[in-house]
Order: C-alpha cells, then sequence, then structure tokens
C-alpha cells in the first residue's frame, strides 16, 4: 500500500513537468548566440528609453543576430531581435520599428513591441533585461 501511494505522489508531481509552453518553442529561422550589452540611460542615444513606449534600435555587431529592438513599456524594458521571425536570414530581414510596432519589410509582417506578438507563427524573440542601477540595464541572451 506505501509503494502504492508513493508510485501516485511521484506521478503526481510529475505531472506539471509535462505540459507544454508553445510560447518557448525553439524558431528554426533564427539562431542562439551568446551576447550581452550594457546600456547606459543617461547617454544621449538611449536616452530615450527613459520614457514609456520609445523604441530604438541598436545595431552593433555582436548584439543579437542582425541587432536588437529595446523598449521601455511602462512596467519595465523589453529586449527584442531586430530579425524577422518568420523566414529565412536575408538582406530584407531586419526589422524597422514603425510606432509600437517592428515591421518586417520583407512580408509586411507587423509585431508589437509591448509583447512580440504578430500575425504569424512565431513571435519575436525575446532577449532578457536586467536593471542593474537606475541608469543602466544589461540586455543579454
Amino acid at each position: 500500500m506505501i509503494k502504492k501511494l508513493i508510485f501516485l505522489m511521484l506521478m503526481v508531481s510529475m505531472v506539471p513537468g509535462c505540459d507544454s509552453d508553445d510560447s518557448n518553442r525553439r524558431n528554426p529561422y533564427l539562431p542562439d548566440y551568446n551576447f550581452a550589452i550594457d546600456i547606459n540611460l543617461e547617454l544621449p542615444s538611449y536616452s530615450q528609453l527613459n520614457f514609456p513606449s520609445n523604441p530604438i534600435a541598436i545595431f552593433q555587431a555582436g548584439q543579437g543576430i542582425n541587432g536588437l529592438i529595446v523598449m521601455n513599456n511602462g512596467a519595465g524594458f523589453v529586449a527584442w531581435e531586430a530579425t524577422c521571425p518568420n523566414q529565412p536570414i536575408t538582406d530584407c530581414s531586419i526589422l524597422q520599428i514603425d510606432g509600437l510596432n517592428a515591421v518586417c519589410p520583407c512580408d509586411d509582417a507587423a509585431y508589437s513591441l509591448f509583447n512580440g506578438v504578430g500575425p504569424k507563427e512565431y513571435p519575436l524573440k525575446q532577449y532578457r533585461v536586467e536593471i542593474i542601477s537606475p541608469m543602466y540595464i544589461r540586455v543579454y541572451n
């Protein structure tokens, strides 16, 4: 009886581990590169991040695949890969900021910079953001 009870408890504890999370599916079009960039919010090129809803693009070698799009969404900072998420990487697959959306010039698909969701199968690739101090954030993968 005790063996059955232990077996049942083990099985019940494993059930949450079997849950699928479609939002974390691996995107076959976008490779994973390790990088980190510290952003000084006092610098003029990044100062608009001090205010909500002012996305900026960062195109520096070694930062993401084609660059990053960073935004203060009012509740914190979000960072996205600046590459179209639903097609192979080409010359036209660098996202362009259009208001509060990122638009893929290859297919005109628009993705929200608040949550990364767009009209196609894969959302924008999100990167981690760490607040180092009131004037510094780190974006990394």
